[in-house]
């Protein structure tokens, strides 16, 4: 099964996503799984994982919504308050739903040191007790604070979204290689192939300015940590969902089958235990 791990849905409302300016003025719409379905068809994927994009319980509870309504969403990413002492009783209002798989929290656009707050460390430790992984979403200057952040959760699954956003335009790499090293030291740390395209030059990119941050990337994790996911409907300020994956599946080619088939699906759905669309529908 070919998993998509990392999109987004939205009902555009100018107050609740300030941060599409005008520069993304094309994300001004909304985006919805029954624009995403075709996509998936058309480039063999049988299902996604939908990631939040606002930071309220109602987002969560949306997602869901969609979630039981689309079948081909196996999972969904969602958001509780990590920093609220009532964090426990949030994510106790959603454990019934086993669509829900993981929990995240816009960290790039904290202060930092975000990561490493008391309250936002107890908020984590409750995650595991709902069987939850945690999604990281940084910057590459937060790789070294993310290592410290992860070294205190030994049994919690992590997913490092974006690769922390390497700076692929300016065509530096030693540096984020060598944080991504340090948080890909954690065996409970894997890490999505996504978000590269939009790390480019929107307009001028080519895949051989993508690939040595995968091959870095390869290196540190292994094949068997990694996961494709598009960024849609975000990638498209770059390039058309194809191309975007193709980005990652035509880098790919050149390993074993094995391999491509765990990057493309396998990894996710062990990492989030997702069940087929199938498996959904028989029970």
């Amino acid at each position: 099964m070919h998993i998509d791990a990392h999109q987004h849905f939205w009902v555009y409302d100018p107050r609740e996503y300030e941060w599409i300016d005008d520069s993304m003025a094309s994300l001004r719409r909304d985006f919805l799984p029954g624009d995403l379905k075709p996509e998936l068809d058309r480039n063999g994927f049988q299902g996604c994982v939908a990631v939040q994009a606002r930071q309220t319980l109602e987002e969560t509870q949306w997602l869901l919504d969609l979630a039981r309504d689309a079948p081909f969403i196996l999972g969904v990413v969602g958001w509780v308050d990590l920093l609220s002492p009532q964090v426990q009783s949030q994510l106790a209002a959603f454990a019934g739903n086993p669509k829900l798989v993981g929990i995240r929290h816009i960290v790039q656009s904290e202060p930092d040191g975000f990561l490493l707050q008391p309250e936002f460390l107890r908020g984590i430790s409750a995650l595991e007790e709902f069987d939850l992984a945690y999604d990281i979403l940084i910057y590459t200057k937060h790789l070294p604070v993310a290592a410290e952040f992860v070294q205190r959760f030994s049994r919690q699954r992590f997913v490092l979204d974006h690769l922390a956003k390497p700076p692929v335009k300016r065509g530096d790499i030693d540096s984020w290689a060598h944080g991504l090293r340090e948080l890909a030291a954690f065996p409970n740390v894997f890490c999505k192939l996504s978000g590269l395209v939009t790390e480019a030059d929107w307009r001028n990119w080519m895949p051989e300015q993508i690939a040595p941050y995968m091959d870095v990337a390869l290196e540190c994790f292994g094949p068997h940590r990694l996961m494709i996911g598009s960024d849609w409907p975000v990638c498209t300020l770059a390039a058309s969902y194809s191309r975007a994956v193709d980005a990652t599946r035509d880098y790919l080619s050149r390993q074993t089958a094995e391999i491509r088939d765990a990057v493309l699906g396998g990894n996710a759905q062990r990492f989030w235990r997702l069940e087929p669309p199938s498996q959904q529908l028989r029970a």
